[in-house]
């Protein structure tokens, strides 16, 4: 992340300090840290759950969750309260919402250092052998952690936003302003 104060420790104790406060505190789950590491490309080819949320503001950019099929659906279940043994819109939604805790988090610890950021709703996408991927050249800090022997990796890539937060350009018929 070129020009940004914070160093890729700084970003890995900040996914990680959210990321065991999310599992800890509503799931009941301790994560078992892996190896955190810096990749120009996110690893998002899998099999699996992936869930994304966007970043906007003056650094702009991705956070992500991913899992197997199987840890997503006993997430689910205990979210849920329910039992989930194959991918439903349930599952999907639990995927979505702990996505939306844990990179929320991340949002609030972000703000402290990089100023105010929005966060965009979730997407999650659920499939088998499937590469998502976004556009250019960006380090994406990777932070895997094993819940109960399944792995789930929270992935953040974050750049600044050259336009400062203000629209670059208008929609056809509209018009930008900057304030």
């Amino acid at each position: 992340m070129k020009n940004c104060p914070l160093t890729h420790n700084d970003l890995v104790n900040i996914v990680r300090s959210a990321t065991d406060d999310v599992f800890i505190t509503m799931l009941g789950i301790t994560p078992e840290r892996q190896v955190a590491y810096q990749d120009t490309t996110a690893n998002l080819s899998t099999d699996g759950v992936v869930s994304l949320i966007g970043f906007a503001g003056l650094w702009v950019g991705t956070g992500s969750i991913s899992c197997s099929v199987e840890l997503a659906c006993k997430l689910a279940s205990i979210l849920m309260m329910a039992e989930y043994d194959s991918v439903k819109d349930e599952v999907l939604d639990a995927a979505a919402e702990v996505t939306n805790m844990i990179i929320g988090n991340v949002k609030t610890s972000l703000e402290e250092h990089l100023g105010p950021m929005g966060l965009s709703i979730p997407t999650v996408i659920h499939g088998r052998n499937f590469t998502s991927r976004t556009v250019g050249t960006q380090d994406w800090t990777i932070v895997p952690c094993l819940l109960d022997g399944d792995l789930l990796e929270v992935q953040l890539c974050l750049a600044s936003n050259e336009a400062g937060g203000r629209p670059r350009f208008a929609l056809a018929g509209q018009t930008a302003v900057q304030i």
